[in-house]
C-alpha cells in the first residue's frame, strides 16, 4: 500500500501559486529612481523612502506672470448681451429668467469666457467661440471644463474654465 498525500496539500499549493502572481498594483508602485542618482561604482540601487512625500513638500510648478496665458476683455468681440442671446436662442436660458453679466466676456484666440448671474440660481459659466459670421456656444453650466475646452481651447480660456474660480 502506498502512502497518500492529504487532500489539503494540493489545495494549499494552488492557493500559494495563485498568490505568487500578486503584487503591488501598478498605480501604487513607486517609479524606479533615475539612473543619474546612482554612482557608476555603486552596486546597490537606490531604495525609495518608506514614508510618502506629503503634498506640502512637493514643489508646485511656477509660472511667470508675464508669460502666463490669459484672456482679456473683448475689445471687438461679442458683448455680454450677444452671449445671452445665443443662450436664449439655443434654449439654454428661458426667456423669463433675469440674467446679468457678472464677468466678461473675456477673449483669447477667438474664444470667449463669460460668467452670468441669474436671480435665484447658481452662476452660469459660458464658453463660446467666434466662427465666421456667428457666435457658437461651446458649453455652458456650473463646470465648463469640458473635453472640447481642454483639448481645443486656447490656454487663457482653459485657465479660466478649468482652473479659475467663477466670478473671481
Amino acid at each position: 500500500m502506498t502512502p497518500r498525500a492529504p487532500r489539503s496539500v494540493p489545495a494549499a499549493l494552488v492557493a500559494l501559486l495563485a498568490l505568487a502572481g500578486c503584487g503591488t498594483p501598478p498605480e501604487l508602485r513607486r517609479p524606479a529612481p533615475p539612473a543619474a542618482t546612482t554612482s557608476a561604482t555603486a552596486t546597490a540601487t537606490a531604495v525609495p523612502t518608506a514614508t510618502p512625500t506629503s503634498p506640502a513638500t512637493v514643489a508646485a510648478p511656477t509660472r511667470s506672470p508675464t508669460t502666463a496665458p490669459s484672456a482679456a476683455p473683448c475689445g471687438s468681440g461679442p458683448s455680454g448681451d450677444r452671449v445671452i442671446a445665443v443662450l436664449r436662442a439655443g434654449r439654454v436660458l428661458p426667456e423669463n429668467v433675469r440674467v446679468t453679466v457678472r464677468k466678461g466676456p473675456l477673449c483669447a484666440e477667438g474664444w470667449q469666457y463669460t460668467v452670468l448671474a441669474m436671480t435665484g440660481r447658481e452662476e452660469l459659466q459660458v464658453v463660446t467661440r467666434t466662427e465666421p459670421g456667428a457666435l457658437e456656444l461651446v458649453t455652458a453650466g456650473t463646470d465648463v471644463c469640458s473635453a472640447e475646452v481642454r483639448a481645443a481651447g486656447p490656454p487663457g480660456i482653459r485657465t479660466l474654465a478649468c482652473d479659475g474660480v467663477p466670478g473671481a
